[in-house]
């Protein structure tokens, strides 16, 4: 039988994320030599070639691939495995840490966190980490972070083998508008009402692509003025008459105490963007990291029904 060594299956699981020797050497902390030798360590104990030459590159070979299709359940089991074994040796206290985006920290991790605190038994330690998606998730592989929130749109597919993802929450996008905009009163806004008007939004990133699409769905493509990607800015030309925004629900603190600045429930075509939250699959069975998605789970449900 062939004597599997999970270090270097490791190693080639992050070459196939990071796509690159020099990158999959930062990664792990090693140098690149040190990653070319272990991998052909690797391919000698398999008896099957994992790399092949492209340019100046490597590439994985079809027996790569196979040979991480099933070490992907190796190491959800591994995750399990670990979970149970720090919930038995510390209970349910242990420690757990969090990447999320930076509207859904006040809006659910705090309130989470505040929700296990008022628990009458001990609850794990949370550490919290501000990251947008691609970094949540880079953050996820490398071990990092035990849990990452970010949108679905830029979350892993419900396929990928290496990734438990749960929903937590549809949250409604409203739109910002001047407060003596001509539409401020008016009955049933729709996005499409707003057609003609010029719009903020950022450059890249979700942001963009969530107001891009909305606008588009709705039968018109926004017309962008400023770019920006604080919703204080962004609240700050609304204020000034400089444009409408779409602004998050969960973006609530932000949004008070502007006098200047109309909030408006957009009617029937209103868009919504979807929270998860994700973690290594398996270890989603581990006491401490459970009892977090639980209480995440909960401030979701307490934030959805005040809308």
């Amino acid at each position: 039988m062939i004597e599997w060594d999970v270090k270097k299956l490791r190693i080639l699981r992050t070459l196939r994320d990071r796509g690159t020797v020099t990158a999959t050497a930062q990664a792990l902390l090693m140098t690149p030599s040190a990653v070319s030798q272990q991998l052909s360590s690797l391919s000698r104990q398999l008896g099957v070639p994992l790399l092949e030459a492209q340019g100046r590159r490597v590439r994985l070979t079809d027996a790569a691939h196979l040979v991480l299709r099933h070490a992907e359940a190796v190491f959800a089991q591994l995750e399990r495995a670990d979970a149970e074994l720090t919930g038995y040796l510390r209970g349910e206290a242990g420690e757990v840490r969090i990447a999320a985006f930076s509207t859904a920290v006040p809006a659910l991790v705090v309130p989470a966190i505040q929700r296990l605190r008022a628990e009458d038994r001990p609850g794990p330690d949370v550490r919290v980490r501000e990251a947008e998606a691609a970094q949540a998730y880079e953050l996820l592989v490398a071990g990092d972070v035990d849990l990452a929130l970010s949108l679905a749109a830029h979350a892993p597919t419900a396929r990928d083998p290496r990734f438990a993802v749960l929903p937590l929450l549809a949250d409604p996008l409203d739109v910002a508008l001047p407060a003596d905009h001509r539409l401020a009163d008016a009955p049933a806004l729709r996005l499409a009402d707003l057609s003609g008007d010029r719009w903020i939004f950022g450059g890249s990133g979700p942001w963009s692509q969530i107001t891009t699409a909305a606008c588009e769905a709705a039968g018109f493509v926004p017309e962008q003025a400023h770019s920006a990607s604080g919703w204080t800015a962004i609240l700050a030309m609304v204020e000034a008459g400089m444009g409408v925004a779409l602004i998050p629900r969960m973006a609530s603190a932000e949004r008070s105490g502007r006098d200047g600045v109309v909030m408006r429930v957009l009617a029937a075509d209103q868009p919504r963007r979807h929270v998860v939250a994700a973690v290594r699959r398996g270890a989603e069975r581990g006491p401490a990291v459970a009892r977090v998605l639980a209480a995440l789970t909960a401030t979701a449900e307490s934030f959805t029904s005040t809308e």
